[in-house]
């Protein structure tokens, strides 16, 4: 299915899910539970915070789709979601911040085949501010555009693109040093 066409199929279970077709809400959600679990788990680097942020987002998404008056907005709409409730998780547990740095990496990525650099590459995102890393998650991650970046995030698009560009040099440093 290309990017078009699983958008157009979005917006259609979307319309129908709002329309009282329950099974189009599952398909959604069957749809886009991964790639929400997958973004919050780059965020949060705790896989328990994670599942715990993909589901109250979720709640949020399915308590509020009425409220969305564009379907086309649907991948940008439930992003913002999701990156608020990693925020409110993100603050509630400042105090708890080094035990975020001694996190092993994530271990559904390794049973996936992830890359030998792999590791070194979510050590680098590790070491990004909230800010940046939510910014190249969502970017180099997630495919999304630097319009919905700066949407999903909350900021001008100068800043979105300022926030990638930061993001991306503090990785390919930390990656260069670690192959020296």
């Amino acid at each position: 299915m290309t990017r078009d066409t699983g958008r157009i199929f979005d917006e259609l279970l979307l319309i129908s899910a709002r329309a009282g077709d329950r099974r189009a809400g599952e398909r959604l959600a069957a749809r886009w539970q991964p790639r929400l679990l997958r973004t919050a788990r780059r965020l949060l680097r705790d896989e328990d915070e994670a599942v715990e942020a993909v589901q109250n987002a979720w709640a949020a998404i399915c308590r509020g789709w009425f409220t969305l008056q564009d379907p086309a907005r649907f991948p940008a709409w439930a992003f913002t979601i999701l990156h608020r409730k990693c925020a409110d998780r993100i603050r509630g547990n400042q105090s708890d911040r080094a035990r975020y740095s001694e996190l092993t990496p994530d271990a559904g990525a390794v049973a996936r085949g992830a890359p030998e650099d792999g590791l070194a590459i979510r050590q680098a995102m590790d070491g990004l501010s909230v800010d940046h890393r939510a910014a190249a998650v969502l970017f180099f991650g997630e495919g999304m555009t630097l319009i919905e970046v700066a949407e999903i995030t909350g900021v001008p698009v100068g800043t979105a693109k300022s926030r990638i560009f930061h993001a991306r040099r503090q990785m390919k440093a930390a990656l260069e040093g670690e192959e020296e």
